[in-house]
């Protein structure tokens, strides 16, 4: 049994980093890690998915070269090399993350599945499947979340994939369909149809994309189905055959669909069942989450969760940031992830930013008596996307017009991902639309025409 001042299970986005933090002060830490530190973002996520969008995206932009008066022979993809330059960057990665772990002094890190085991002498006893015990007076969860794979007859077929199994591909399925029509099933959607493959997007829900505002969704399904995307509204998947090369579906509208492979993305659970938080009376809601304060410290002293099992985010940006709040707190500075505005974003290209409420949340504000305005504007009446061709989407921006507050912001179009931090970082310095008025802006960009957006607010009324 080794003793030590932390353990950390699970090594995704928040976890490791917070170990640092602690062997740096000359605590003894160990990360416990069931497959590969880096968690989800660098082995199955962000990494793997962002490097591959730049391939599709090389891809689709060589298709458009005779708008720009160059001119291009057909232009052809290389899926396995695009898939192993992905992989490399994914290697490279993780690798750099494990070389700077294992060289932290204090610092030890055991490969196995991890279980809290009760109490010794008053501190948390972990178990690895390994062999290893451990006992430590905190303990920090960060084991992250699992594609959620719905109980559909025959959907354990050979050729049903999660995004993890769709990454593993080095030959391109001629025809994909993509069971799920939000964030990871339209980026990976976009990406393989990019890349060459029949896209068939199947969605329940009525829109795509349904937590955002209706007009995004819309311009959103506009932009695929322009892009040849096969997008099919709600209908869901009634049962799944297995056939020798593919599989055969039937949809719940009466279609049957042949493909090579079907990629499931209809959401995600949280890897919390297994380790054994009975044993320490901790509880999780009913959907395996585990709650937590503004400081993720959960209802068991000593014992905090961290990143996507906390319900506060699903991002790898929230994970980072909760490590950040722990550390404020455990050195006199108080901070919450109560007090932090979301920003996230959704990488199509062009991708999706937002910040803040939606248009929903400030309707309920217009009905409860605030005084709200929306202001807004198409891309294709920004200057700079003109200039880029790329035209694609808007902007929505809802102030309170009592404090001069942006409340939150959507944006679809080119460097939205980018652009939309801007927005945030005025908000959380509770900064208001004068400032933004006042401030110098770089000529020619899409962030200088806030000012002008700004000026044509318009009061938003009541649904």
């Amino acid at each position: 049994m080794n003793k030590v001042d932390a353990i950390v299970i699970g090594g995704g986005q928040s976890g490791p980093f917070l170990a640092a933090r602690h062997v740096g002060e000359g605590k003894e830490v160990v990360i416990i890690e069931k497959d590969k530190l880096g968690g989800t973002c660098v082995n199955r996520g962000c990494t793997p998915t962002k490097t591959l969008r730049k391939s599709a995206r090389v891809a689709h932009m060589a298709r458009r070269a005779g708008e720009f008066g160059v001119k291009t022979g057909p232009v052809e993809v290389d899926f396995a090399a695009a898939m192993n330059r992905m992989q490399t960057r994914v290697d490279n990665s993780r690798g750099g993350l494990e070389g700077w772990l294992s060289n932290l002094d204090g610092l030890t890190i055991s490969y196995g599945h991890g279980r809290l085991a009760g109490r010794h002498e008053g501190d948390f006893r972990v178990e690895v499947s390994n062999g290893d015990v451990f006992v430590a007076p905190t303990v920090y969860l960060n084991t992250g979340t699992r594609p959620f794979v719905p109980p559909i007859p025959g959907i354990d077929a050979p050729r049903v994939l999660t995004s993890t199994g769709l990454l593993a591909l080095r030959e391109r399925p001629a025809r994909l369909m993509v069971l799920g029509g939000s964030y990871i099933g339209l980026e990976l959607g976009q990406i393989f149809s990019r890349l060459g493959s029949e896209v068939i997007v199947v969605e329940t829900g009525p829109r795509l994309a349904g937590r955002e505002d209706l007009d995004i969704s819309n311009d959103i399904e506009a932009m695929l189905v322009d892009e040849g995307l096969d997008i099919r509204l709600g209908t869901g998947v009634n049962q799944i055959e297995a056939l020798d090369d593919g599989v055969r579906v039937t949809l719940s509208d009466g279609d049957v669909v042949e493909v090579d492979y079907m990629l499931v993305a209809t959401g995600r659970r949280p890897n919390t069942e297994e380790l054994g938080l009975d044993t320490v009376g901790l509880n999780t809601d009913p959907r395996g989450y585990i709650p937590t304060d503004g400081e993720l410290r959960t209802e068991v002293a000593g014992i905090y969760a961290l990143g996507d099992i906390n319900k506060r985010g699903a991002f790898t940006h929230t994970s980072y940031h909760d490590q950040q709040i722990v550390w404020a707190n455990l050195h006199g500075e108080s901070r919450s992830a109560d007090d932090r505005t979301m920003a996230y974003a959704m990488f199509t290209d062009p991708p999706l930013g937002h910040v803040g409420i939606h248009e929903a949340d400030a309707t309920r504000l217009v009905e409860g008596g605030r005084d709200i305005s929306v202001a807004s504007i198409a891309m294709k009446d920004v200057s700079r996307a003109k200039e880029e061709s790329e035209t694609t989407g808007r902007i929505k921006i809802w102030i309170d017009e009592d404090k001069g507050q942006i409340l939150g912001a959507s944006m679809l179009g080119m460097n939205a991902d980018e652009i939309i931090q801007s927005l945030s970082l005025v908000m959380a310095a509770g900064g208001t639309i004068h400032d933004i008025f006042w401030a110098l802006p770089v000529h020619p960009t899409i962030t200088e025409f806030f000012p002008t957006i700004l000026s044509r607010r318009k009061p938003l009324t009541a649904g």
